[in-house]
């Protein structure tokens, strides 16, 4: 399996930079049984029927991306020079690791003055990161993060343009509740109070899950052997409760959907050992790729993904190569939006 296999041409131009507005009016295409159908999101009331139910990320994405300036005295007294942070993961003692560009232009013990009076000092730096020590902490730091961070956008939007206010409710879900994601779950982008009031009103239910999406949910694959590739992990928790949810509607017949890949990978691994979801808690680094045996999805809504990426390698173990391959070049054809301020999917294998 070669990666190779998930390669497709993408016109630049479908490339979304904005979210459709309102949320729910993107544009749904639906691939089911061999056949494909052009809809919008708020469709999913006619198509998901009473005792489904969807899976949903309840993490919360952190303005994870900071300008400062780093200070330094000098025999000619201080100077400054701008440094560009992006959080990418918690550590102990309430250190952060983090991206920082320039990291040649800072030394270890040295501090970064950030708006909102936070500042940082570098501990170490290692394998191209820095590790940050902040000088606030807890609802201060969220407080001073919230004021002085913006939105990490992905790689393919922030080189379009730059991050802004919008992008601070744009880039959350409308159920987001447990901080910690440096990128957001986008398929869950799609959902507004109106259309989650209109499913429960259908008899659709809802569990919420928690998976942290890291940076590395952007890292591209560096090996043509598919199967060699090593996932970064991420924190992820399902409670008793949501356990107890999926397991009854799967007794009942229902459906298990799952909104979102890692909301997908998350219940996946909770069902690794047993095949049946349980209380789960820890760093996954599940990777599911064509020949992975699916245990609790048994359908998947999500966005349109990059070419040659892990998330291809997901939505083909579920619907099969061939079948993705129709259903991509489907929507290239018709101009979907792509990637994570772009349109969504259903898929029901």
């Amino acid at each position: 399996m070669q990666l190779s296999d998930f390669d497709f041409d993408l016109p630049e131009s479908l490339i979304a930079t904005r979210p459709a507005e309102p949320r729910s009016s993107a544009r749904l295409l639906v691939a089911k049984g061999g056949d494909i159908t052009d809809g919008v999101v708020t469709d999913l009331v006619d198509l998901l029927q009473p005792g489904d139910r969807l899976v949903l990320n309840d993490t919360k994405v952190i303005p994870a991306r900071l300008s400062g300036y780093r200070v330094r005295q000098g025999p000619e007294g201080e100077t400054q020079s701008r440094m560009d942070v992006t959080l990418l993961e918690p550590r102990a003692g309430g250190a952060w690791a983090a991206l920082i560009k320039p990291l040649r232009k800072i030394r270890e013990g040295e501090e970064i003055v950030f708006a909102a009076g936070l500042r940082g000092r570098l501990l170490s730096k290692e394998d191209g990161q820095g590790l940050v020590q902040f000088d606030l902490e807890g609802d201060d730091f969220d407080a001073a993060l919230e004021a002085a961070g913006n939105m990490p956008l992905p790689p393919y939007i922030a080189a379009k343009r730059a991050a802004d206010e919008k992008d601070k409710t744009d880039y959350q879900t409308v159920w987001a509740k447990h901080s910690g994601a440096v990128a957001a779950p986008t398929a869950s982008l799609h959902f507004d109070d109106a259309l989650l009031s209109a499913l429960k009103a259908k008899g659709v239910q809802f569990t919420h899950v928690t998976l942290h999406v890291g940076a590395g949910t952007f890292l591209p694959v560096k090996v043509d052997n598919v199967k060699e590739h090593k996932m970064h992990a991420e924190w992820g928790r399902v409670t008793d409760a949501a356990a107890r949810e999926i397991a009854a509607t799967k007794a009942a017949g229902g459906r298990v959907i799952p909104v979102g890949t890692t909301a997908l990978r998350l219940i996946e691994s909770a069902a690794r050992e047993s095949g049946v979801v349980g209380p789960w808690e820890g760093n996954t680094d599940i990777f599911i790729y064509p020949g992975f045996t699916f245990n609790v999805a048994d359908a998947l809504m999500t966005n349109f993904h990059l070419p040659k990426s892990t998330l291809m390698m997901l939505v083909s173990a579920l619907m099969g190569q061939d079948e993705v391959r129709m259903i991509y070049d489907h929507a290239v054809k018709e101009g979907y939006r792509f990637f994570s301020y772009g349109d969504a999917s259903l898929l029901v294998p």
